[in-house]
Formats: C-alpha cells, sequence, structure tokens
C-alpha cells in the first residue's frame, strides 16, 4: 500500500470530528467524520467466515488480502493524501485487525468524561425538540432517565464504544492506542495535535487553530439531530451548567478510567 492509514477512535461527543477537521487542514492528510468503512469490514468478515459454505475455499492469507483491498479501494485516486484517518468508533474493537493489517498504523482515541458525553447527546435532543432524532431511533418519547439508559448499556450509543475502548486499553495491541481527552483538545489544542504528530511520527504542521472549517449540516439534518458535527470555527472552553439531573450526572462521573495511572497498566499514552 502506498498510504499510510491511521484511526480516530473512542467515545462520541469527544472531538472526533474537531480533530479531523484540524488534522484535514495538512494537504497531505485526509480526515473526516465517521464513514461506513468499519461497517464494511465487519460485513466482509462474516462473509468470509464459516457462516457461507464456500468459505472452504478461502484461506487466511486471502482473508487478509481481502480486508486490507477495503481500504485502498475505498480511498481510491480520488483522495491524494498520503496519510488517511478512517473515524468510527468501532475501530476501538478492531485492535488485533488493525495491527495486523497495518503494523504500524495508529489509533486515536477520542475520550471525555462520561457525564459530559451524556449531557451533550441530551443538549442536542433539548435543542432539536420537534425532531425525533436516530441516536433513539426515531422514537419520539422516553425522558432523560430513559435516554441515559439507552445510551449507556452495552448495545447504546455510548456504551458499546467504552467497552470497545476497555478492550482496546487492556488488550495486547495497547502500544498502538493513544487517548486524545475532549478536555485536552479545546483547552490546549497545539499540545493536543503535537501529541498526535508525535505518536503517528509525521513531521508537525503549521496548524490555524483559530480558523477550523468543517460543516456535515445535510448528514445531520438527515439522521433528525442538526448540530451533531457541528464545529466552531475557533476552538474555545465553554463552561455551562449540566442539563442533566444530579442523579444521572452523579451516576457516571467516576468512569473515567483512563485518569488513574494505576489502573494503565500497560502505560498507554494519555494525553
Amino acid at each position: 500500500m502506498t498510504r499510510r492509514f491511521h484511526f480516530i477512535s473512542g467515545l462520541p461527543r469527544s472531538g472526533s470530528t474537531l480533530l479531523s477537521a484540524i488534522l484535514r487542514q495538512n494537504p497531505r492528510f485526509h480526515a473526516d467524520m465517521s464513514g461506513p468503512l468499519c461497517g464494511a469490514f465487519n460485513t466482509l468478515q462474516g462473509e468470509l467466515s464459516g457462516s457461507n459454505e464456500y468459505a472452504v475455499f478461502v484461506s487466511d492469507a486471502q482473508r487478509q488480502r481481502m480486508l486490507a483491498s477495503l481500504f485502498e479501494s475505498y480511498y481510491g485516486p480520488e483522495y491524494e493524501a498520503d496519510v488517511v484517518f478512517d473515524t468510527n468508533r468501532g475501530w476501538c474493537a478492531k485492535m488485533r485487525h488493525l495491527r495486523l493489517l497495518f503494523p504500524h498504523g495508529k489509533v486515536i482515541a477520542c475520550v471525555r468524561h462520561m457525564s459530559w458525553i451524556i449531557d451533550s447527546v441530551e443538549q442536542l435532543v433539548r435543542k432539536n425538540t420537534l425532531l425525533p432524532s436516530s441516536l433513539f431511533n426515531y422514537q419520539p418519547g422516553g425522558t432523560v432517565y430513559s435516554r441515559a439508559d439507552a445510551l449507556a448499556n452495552g448495545e447504546g450509543l455510548v456504551g458499546g464504544p467504552y467497552n470497545a475502548l476497555k478492550e482496546a486499553f487492556y488488550g495486547d495491541e495497547a502500544g498502538s492506542l493513544m487517548l486524545l481527552q475532549y478536555e485536552t483538545l479545546v483547552s490546549d489544542p497545539a499540545r493536543a495535535i503535537a501529541a498526535v504528530y508525535d505518536f503517528i511520527g509525521e513531521t508537525p504542521y503549521a496548524h490555524d487553530l483559530d480558523n477550523i472549517s468543517y460543516q456535515a449540516d445535510e448528514f445531520d439534518q438527515r439522521v433528525g439531530t442538526p448540530g451533531l458535527h457541528e464545529v466552531r470555527r475557533k476552538i474555545a472552553v465553554r463552561e455551562r451548567m449540566s442539563v442533566l439531573p444530579p442523579d444521572v450526572f452523579r451516576r457516571f462521573e467516576n468512569d473515567a478510567f483512563w485518569l488513574d495511572p494505576s489502573l494503565n497498566p500497560r502505560g498507554v499514552r494519555v494525553v
């Protein structure tokens, strides 16, 4: 492969779109919001498994080539970047596969205090009062409590990626993983981006952190959640009160395991 592939993953509402918007200023880089490649990867992997009667004709070497070819096929000649960052929350659950296919590839997992992730989703729901969101299967009912439960369960928008993040953090491939905290990205973006460049071994680039540009208005409108991928032009810390009831906020406030060095036995870099 002529390109280098890296991956942006981690938790929702934790800065992955902002990170992509910054990285794509570098003309050598391509980065974007979450895309379809991880889903296609899972589908192809399933079709090459024993569930398909013809899988007996497929060797592991063929599986590896076919799965790897997805990336070059998707990022074809219309993408001129030397370095591609593919974004999907599912990549943290695919660390073994990525290490096999891309031995030099890195995974940057965006993380944030869980209470503020739940808060951010709830804020979007309230902002778009008249539009049921795909985040909750377009169901118009429910309360802040039922929405928090749905988000946090193992199959939910937050719970699923959270479990995948812990698997990656404690797994054998943790050396390919870096955690980038949302709090660092918005309060000290220069340090955050410098850490990303150092982690992936690329020459630093002079990013314009006061002039960020990214739009996905059509996508956000289609999924019934305008503002889902909104990126403000200038990065800044914006203090506000949580919209969550205190008991819901407290439920998640101790879930940031990455803040405790004693819970980081593999020495994963946390920025």
